[in-house]
């Protein structure tokens, strides 16, 4: 674990900002990639990578975000329906969340798209889905603006406060595998020692 904390410590020490762009841009435009992990860990990140500032984090990540719902919606409203289909179909996006969508939509309208970002399933598909339904862009960018801002801003401080505890996070993570790798010891003899008294025939 420390060693792979030590890849990613250099990973983000080298292309930090710019990971963090392109992986919120396109998750907010509608491609299903991580994003909410990767501002996660380059926030944790920033309080050992001085030069990673968590500044630059949020308002980086604030602006992909906003420029990805803004190019997601463009494209549900120029490709409609049929497009979100085949791009559901696509991106595996299942139908539930997108009913799901809809039925927030019809109920809360433009609030949507600022509740959306913290509703799992529905970050992906809210600004195509927006652009769909032909929300006022207006609207539309108000609400994902502010969307963007607190829900960057929370993930961003949540990701630097375990940052500040990264060393006693390490330990428990160690300490956690041991206990994982004792009990799947334990599972393992147990099933062994099931399978062994379970071929032994009878004794009549």
């Amino acid at each position: 674990m420390p060693h792979l904390f030590t890849i990613l410590e250099r990973h983000f020490h080298q292309h930090g900002y710019w990971t963090v762009f392109f992986t919120l841009l396109l998750e907010n435009a509608g491609v299903p990639v991580p994003g909410e992990t990767v501002l996660l860990l380059a926030s944790f990140l920033c309080y050992t990578q001085k030069d990673v500032r968590l500044p630059y984090i949020i308002l980086i990540g604030i602006t992909a975000a906003t420029l990805g719902d803004n190019a997601g919606y463009a494209l549900g409203h120029r490709g409609g329906r049929p497009l979100l289909e085949r791009y559901r179909h696509l991106f595996r996006i299942s139908p539930r969340h997108l009913r799901r969508g809809e039925n927030l939509f019809a109920r809360y309208g433009a609030v949507t798209v600022f509740f959306a970002r913290f509703v799992f399933g529905m970050r992906v598909i809210a600004g195509p889905l927006a652009g769909v339904l032909h929300m006022p862009w207006k609207k539309f960018v108000l609400y994902n603006a502010a969307g963007a801002t607190l829900w960057v801003a929370a993930i961003a401080c949540v990701g630097y406060f375990f940052g500040q505890h990264q060393e006693t996070l390490l330990k428990d993570l160690r300490d956690f595998q041991w206990l994982v790798a004792g009990i799947a010891v334990l599972g393992a003899l147990a099933w062994w020692w099931r399978r062994r008294r379970l071929s032994q025939p009878d004794d009549d």
